[in-house]
C-alpha cells in the first residue's frame, strides 16, 4: 500500500462547533487539537527546555512564516504552536511534493528534501475479529524513535534537529489518536485505512453530517482555527477536567493504548454499512479524545525535557 491513500484525510475544518467549557470546541488532532497538545506541553516544560526548543525552532526555515501568524504574541510560544501543525500544513504547500504521486520539487535551504512524508503520521495495526488482508502500513512508531534520537543528539547538526522537532511535536499528538494507530477490515477483507473508508452519519454536525470515521475522530477535541485567548481557555478547561497521565510510558505503549481504544471504543457498535453516531457514542468519544489530548501534551513535555533539558537529567526515550 502506498502513502497516497492518506490524501483523503482532509484534516481542515468540517464546521462542527461545540463548546469546551467556555471556549468553542470540537473540530484533531486537526490544527486546533495539535495546538492544544503543544500548549499543554509548553506550560508543563521547565524554562530551560522551553529555551532549548525555541532555539531549535528559530533555526527552522519556516520560522518567519510562523511568526507572521502569531502577530505580536510571544515569538517562542508562537513557533512552538505553529510547529505543531507544520507537518499537516505542508500537505497544501506547493513547495513540497507527495512521493509516488508528484514530481519531486527543488530542495530549499534548511530542508533535507521536500517530501511530505504522509506515511509518518500513522501506523495501521489490525483491530477487530476479522484480520485485514493488508499488513500494517505506516511509519509512526519508527519515526517517533528516529526523530527523538535526532532532536536529542548534540552530534546532529542544528539544521537536522530543527527539521526533526516539529515532526516530533506533531507525531506525539498523532500517536494518541486511536485511528492513527489502527484499521479494521471491511466486509470484503480490505483495510478501512484507519477509518478513512468507513462512512458515517454525524448528526452532531448538521452542516456536514456525511463524513468518515477518521475525520470524525480528528475533529473531536477543538476547532482547527483555535488560537490566542480561546486556545488558552480551552487548555485551562481541559487541564481542570482531565487527569494527567500517571506515567510517561514509551512510544510503543502510547501506540498500544491508542490501538486498544480503537479496538474497544472508536467504532460505532454494530456493523451497519453507514452507521449513525448516537448521543452516547458521541459523548464517550469526546471524553476519550480530550483525555488523549491531555495525555499527549504532558507526555510531550516529559519527552522534550528528557531530550533537551539539563544534561544531568536527560535520558533517551524508550522505543
Amino acid at each position: 500500500m502506498t502513502v497516497s491513500r492518506r490524501l483523503s484525510l482532509g484534516r481542515a475544518a468540517c464546521g462542527l462547533l461545540l463548546t469546551l467549557a467556555a471556549a468553542p470546541a470540537a473540530l484533531a488532532w486537526n490544527a486546533g487539537g495539535h495546538r492544544i497538545v503543544a500548549m499543554i506541553a509548553w506550560e508543563a516544560m521547565d524554562t530551560q527546555t522551553r529555551s532549548a526548543a525555541a532555539a531549535l525552532l528559530r533555526a527552522h526555515p519556516d520560522f518567519a512564516r510562523w511568526q507572521e501568524r502569531g502577530g505580536d504574541a510571544d515569538s517562542d510560544l508562537t513557533a512552538f504552536l505553529e510547529a505543531s501543525t507544520w507537518p499537516d500544513d505542508i500537505r497544501r504547500d506547493t513547495r513540497f511534493y507527495t512521493a509516488e504521486l508528484e514530481t519531486p520539487t527543488p530542495t530549499l535551504p534548511g530542508f533535507p528534501d521536500m517530501e511530505r512524508r504522509l506515511s509518518w503520521h500513522y501506523v495501521d495495526l489490525p483491530v477487530g475479529s476479522k484480520a485485514s488482508k493488508a499488513g500494517a502500513d505506516g511509519e509512526l512508531d519508527r519515526q517517533l524513535a528516529a526523530l527523538s534520537a535526532t532532536v536529542g543528539s548534540r552530534q546532529e547538526s542544528i539544521t537536522a534537529r530543527a527539521y526533526a522537532l516539529p515532526w516530533l511535536i506533531h507525531l506525539v499528538g498523532d500517536a494518541h489518536q486511536p485511528l492513527h494507530t489502527a484499521s479494521r477490515a471491511r466486509p470484503d477483507g480490505r483495510s478501512d485505512n484507519g477509518g478513512n473508508e468507513q462512512p458515517i452519519v454525524n448528526p452532531f454536525d448538521p452542516r456536514h453530517p456525511s463524513t468518515n470515521l477518521h475525520r470524525y475522530w480528528d475533529d473531536l477535541p477543538a476547532p482547527p482555527w483555535l488560537r490566542g485567548s480561546r486556545l488558552e481557555r480551552a487548555v485551562s478547561a481541559l487541564s481542570e477536567r482531565f487527569r494527567q497521565p500517571r506515567v510517561a510510558g514509551s512510544f510503543g505503549q502510547w501506540i498500544e493504548e491508542s490501538r486498544r481504544l480503537a479496538d474497544e471504543s472508536a467504532y460505532p457498535p454494530g456493523r451497519d454499512e453507514v452507521p449513525t453516531i448516537d448521543n452516547q457514542f458521541h459523548e464517550n468519544a469526546l471524553a476519550m479524545a480530550r483525555q488523549r489530548i491531555v495525555d499527549a501534551g504532558h507526555r510531550l513535555a516529559s519527552l522534550l525535557q528528557g531530550l533537551l533539558g539539563d544534561s544531568d537529567r536527560r535520558s533517551r526515550p524508550r522505543p
